[in-house]
């Protein structure tokens, strides 16, 4: 998990609320002042967009913006009855890019509900998708906190592509007992200029994920100062998850099958598929 994300996750999940139906909202007041709107009406400008968006996506928008009314305090002990509205987390998701991005704590949102909304959507989803879908939807989100790690362990002092990619061998090591990037790439048989991580099934692709955002969120709340202690962090948290897959019971990484397809096959043929129904 990246920097921002752990500050994000503070700022946004302290103000999530369960109702009684153990579903997650957040109120629109609260996300207006932690989005640093001093007047609630001008954050009434995002959120009708936001409600027109989710109309357009086809979804309800009462489904996502629950009206609601709260009590605020006025001074002196009074209370007021404000109208308000319940947010799901999509309708947040909506809100913050419509938001004001001159407003870095906007940015924030933009990447924490991002994140999350796709990490739900994966959740609720996983069991009904393909394995070819698995692999896409994993190696999309590797990608990402692949550059999240990518950023974090440059503060860290990995400064030069060089650098990287030692510091990247380090994390392959210690997932793959010993075997760096170029030992997994002639066990898999690739050709030079095909990438590892596209030719993984999707088991595979999900413990590369929790190694890398391990990896990122250990460099920055241990503050790793250095590319060589770095370089043993990453190997480390990859020796760990390696660990608990043998705990488990399950096949070591450079066990695994590699698929027949890449995941640039599959993207390819998908794209093919949603051309020839819109032709």
């Amino acid at each position: 998990m990246s920097g921002v994300e752990t500050y994000s996750e503070k700022l946004f999940e302290s103000i999530k609320h369960t109702n009684e139906f153990e579903q997650e909202y957040w109120s629109a007041r609260e996300l207006a002042k932690a989005l640093e709107y001093k007047d609630y009406r001008n954050f009434l400008v995002p959120v009708d967009k936001a409600m027109e968006a989710c109309q357009n996506s086809g979804q309800e928008i009462f489904d996502h913006f629950g009206e609601a009314t709260d009590m605020i305090e006025i001074g002196k002990g009074g209370k007021r009855e404000v109208s308000d509205y319940h947010l799901s987390r999509y309708a947040c998701y909506l809100i913050v890019q419509n938001a004001d991005p001159s407003k870095e704590v906007v940015a924030l949102g933009q990447t924490y509900f991002a994140v999350k909304t796709r990490q739900q959507e994966l959740v609720e989803n996983y069991a009904q998708l393909s394995e070819d879908q698995k692999r896409l939807a994993i190696r999309q989100e590797l990608t990402t906190h692949n550059k999240y790690l990518a950023e974090t362990a440059q503060m860290a002092g990995v400064e030069t592509p060089q650098d990287y990619a030692v510091f990247q061998n380090k994390g392959y090591q210690g997932l793959y007992g010993g075997l760096g990037v170029r030992e997994i790439h002639a066990r898999k048989d690739l050709k030079k200029n095909q990438k590892i991580l596209d030719h993984m099934g999707s088991t595979e692709l999900a413990a590369n994920l929790f190694r890398a955002t391990q990896t990122d969120e250990k460099l920055r709340n241990d503050r790793v100062v250095g590319k060589h202690a770095a370089n043993q962090t990453h190997y480390e948290v990859g020796a760990t998850v390696r660990r608990t897959i043998e705990e488990l019971g399950g096949t070591m990484p450079e066990d695994l099958p590699t698929p027949e397809k890449s995941i640039r096959q599959i993207e390819g043929e998908k794209k093919t598929l949603l051309k020839t129904k819109n032709d």
